[in-house]
């Protein structure tokens, strides 16, 4: 993905180094490179920053500094400001959620975006929220909703990257194991049934169906490979060996 068709970070007068650094590294693990800085109080080179960034350097060596929030933006077609405040401006109030949508479509348009953060203890200021198109509201407790500068930058561009992301919301991790097959799963049913009939298991003849199905319901939504099959095979095995071998 080319660096346009990403949306640029902007820090106005961010604070703290230690937190220009863990902002870079809530950037990179998002896939976002583009970091401005209005007005930054400390070098965001500095160890401090460095170490914070956690392996983000490459964020924090290309980041740009800007003496206006203006100048941050310039090149940019639509810009989000984030805030935890109402404002009393009229204009879109979005989540994080929508705004990646949005975000996603105008970058899809080839248009060039960016996303304002305010500073630390007092966020955007009034004049900094008038330059952007959107306003972004994280939606929290109303009676806490207190969120550091990196943790914002992370939930907006957390939504950025799941909304272009094609993984599957559910997934489970099989390794190497292939999938049993219909065939192979009723196989295994009729095994355990018929030994759960031999062992009186089923005492109610009124109730097989609906006890069958129940079992076999439960291992059907345990999505089981052909090995974890082998292994029930030879459970189910060992268990009617041992209990002949009481019998006898």
């Amino acid at each position: 993905m080319s660096e346009n068709a990403r949306p640029a970070v902007i820090l106005v007068r961010p604070q703290l180094a230690e937190n220009v650094g863990t902002t870079a590294r809530a950037m990179f693990n998002c896939g976002l490179t583009d970091l401005r800085l209005v007005e930054p109080r400390e070098n965001w080179l500095s160890e401090r920053a460095l170490a914070a960034s956690s392996g983000a350097e490459s964020v924090l060596r290309q980041a740009r500094r800007y003496d206006r929030t203006e100048e941050a933006i310039a090149d940019l077609h639509r810009v989000f400001a984030t805030t935890g405040r109402n404002r009393f401006m009229v204009k879109p109030v979005v989540t994080p959620h929508q705004a990646a949508k949005e975000l996603r479509h105008y970058l899809s348009e080839g248009l060039a975006a960016g996303i304002l953060f305010g500073p630390e203890r007092t966020g955007l200021e009034n004049d900094d929220v008038a330059l952007a198109d959107e306003v972004i509201t994280v939606p929290l407790n109303p009676d806490y909703c207190s969120l550091n500068l990196a943790q914002s930058v992370l939930l907006v561009a957390y939504e950025w990257y799941q909304a272009g992301d094609p993984a599957e919301p559910r997934a489970m991790t099989k390794g190497a194991a292939p999938v049993a097959n219909k065939d192979q799963l009723i196989g295994f049913f009729q095994h355990l049934e018929r030994e759960l009939d031999d062992c009186g298991f089923f005492r109610v003849a009124e109730k097989r169906p609906s006890m069958v199905r129940n079992i076999r319901n439960m291992f059907e939504r345990a999505d089981l490979t052909q090995q974890e099959l082998r292994t029930l095979h030879g459970i189910v095995h060992e268990l009617v060996t041992f209990r002949k071998s009481k019998e006898t």
